[in-house]
């Protein structure tokens, strides 16, 4: 599968932003898929999760009650809806396809098989 990632841009804090994960393919609905971001300087860490069917999700702490992660497997297409943002989410922003098996929240980069090219966002305080 193919992802290409798309949503960024430069907000405010307290502003919200949405972004898209298109794959491609017609077994997009086999995948569970992840969210990550990388800061500059740091390593990419885990932001969220969604299994294949849209009934379960994980998020990390920092984003917890602010970012929601949804799919549309009619569309091919994973989202991440980001609230309240701060100028800490600023990072570039990578979506992620595991083959499901069953369920269980990967939050590793090394637990996901397929990785889309980035979509870069910046908060300014």
């Amino acid at each position: 599968v193919q992802l290409q990632a798309s949503g960024g841009g430069l907000v405010q804090a307290g502003d919200s932003l949405r972004l898209s994960c298109a794959a491609s393919g017609r077994t997009f609905s086999s995948y569970d898929m992840g969210w990550f971001r990388q800061a500059p300087g740091k390593e990419r860490e885990f932001v969220g999760a969604i299994n294949w069917s849209g009934g379960s999700t994980d998020y990390a702490d920092s984003v917890k009650g602010r970012f929601t992660i949804s799919r549309d497997n009619a569309k091919n297409t994973v989202y991440l809806q980001m609230n309240s943002l701060k100028p800490e989410d600023t990072a570039v922003y990578y979506c992620a396809a595991a083959l499901s098996r069953t369920w269980y929240p990967r939050s590793l980069v090394n637990e996901y098989d397929y990785w889309g090219q980035g979509t870069e966002v910046t908060v300014s305080s």
